[in-house]
């Protein structure tokens, strides 16, 4: 039976004194040799190790690698799908662009360590890489200031309507508070701002959104900001492809105005958090600007303290408004829900 290569879930296998172990069966190590094999055999190319590399500085698509490369889409993609079967590189669609990274973990580290260790590596297509790769950076920020220009008066329009930006992220780092962020989820990340504020102080960060296109501006403005560890997912906030108790601080920042089902999407969000967790949800207070519905798209005027905490009790969390930031035509609510260890263990 071959090895399964699926990255994440793939084999985690230590290659060194405990090959000698007594208490590992004799029937495992041709297993064992034929996993370094197929790993090495996936290396040797220098367009994978290249890609290899390129991969580790910051995810990209494939026409992305293309342009960087030097090649076309089509050999691109074999020699990204030799990287995939070996269990190094996994591949991940939003709309009809496909983003690659590296699988995280054991697999990988042990390779970057080597490679590190050869410095006649160090040639001059790795200098030419990374320039190229820098001009991949700037298109993806010039292409983020060409949306944010084209749409700045409707932001402008409804930031007008409640106070400052700047005073609306004071009051959620003051509700955040000093216990640690840990592992953080941002859904419906958007330009990923709240990743760009809150996700250096995390412990791993990953930030969801339904919109292939907001993901794109997500991640130049996060490579702007050197952070390029930081995952961005499309996905449904109904839906969210994450185990349960996965995160420890969970953010739903000006997003619930836009669901039909908010209460759904509180349940979810709140299905994310470990014990000691917490989700945070920014919103508006109820109010009567009806012109938010027909121009832009929200599914709700604003929510009474009542409703939030009501759904987060029924998702099982402790809830609470921690602030009303007036100021403005609209009044920006801050809510904390948090998850005791005990209602986890009831949930479980």
């Amino acid at each position: 039976m071959p090895l399964a290569h699926m990255c994440p879930s793939g084999p985690k296998y230590h290659f060194g004194p405990n090959l000698l172990d007594p208490h590992i069966k004799i029937s495992l190590y041709p297993y064992l040799m034929l996993d370094a094999v197929e790993t090495f055999r996936a290396l040797a190319d220098p367009t994978r190790l290249r890609i290899v590399a390129l991969l580790r500085a910051m995810e990209l698509s494939v026409g992305e690698l293309a342009q960087v490369l030097g090649q076309s889409q089509p050999r691109v993609s074999r020699h990204v799908k030799i990287l995939i079967d070996a269990g190094l590189a996994e591949r991940r669609k939003e709309g009809s662009w496909v983003f690659l990274s590296l699988c995280a973990g054991e697999r990988v580290q042990p390779l970057f360590a080597l490679l590190d260790s050869w410095s006649e590596l160090d040639g001059a297509w790795i200098a030419a890489d990374a320039a190229r790769l820098a001009a991949v950076q700037a298109d993806r920020a010039a292409a983020a200031e060409r949306y944010f220009a084209s749409h700045a008066a409707d932001w402008d329009g409804l930031r007008s309507l409640h106070i400052a930006e700047s005073e609306v992220e004071a009051g959620i780092a003051r509700a955040l508070g000093a216990q640690p962020v840990g592992r953080l989820v941002d859904i419906g990340t958007g330009t990923g701002r709240m990743i760009e504020l809150f996700g250096r102080e995390a412990r791993s960060a990953l930030g969801v959104d339904r919109s292939p296109e907001m993901l794109r501006l997500a991640r130049a403005k996060l490579a702007q900001a050197g952070l390029q560890k930081a995952e961005l997912r499309q996905a449904d906030m109904y839906a969210l492809p994450l185990p349960a108790a996965s995160a420890d601080t969970v953010l739903l920042h000006q997003v619930l105005h836009y669901a039909q089902q908010p209460a759904a999407a509180v349940a979810e969000a709140a299905r994310l958090l470990s014990g000691g967790g917490r989700l945070l949800i920014v919103d508006f207070a109820p109010h009567e600007r009806e012109e938010l519905r027909s121009r832009d798209a929200h599914a709700r005027l604003g929510f009474a303290d009542e409703a939030v905490v009501r759904w987060m009790e029924e998702a099982g969390l402790e809830g609470a408004a921690v602030d009303h930031l007036e100021g403005g035509e609209l009044t920006v609510t801050i809510w904390i829900g948090r998850r005791s260890d005990a209602r986890l263990r009831v949930a479980a």
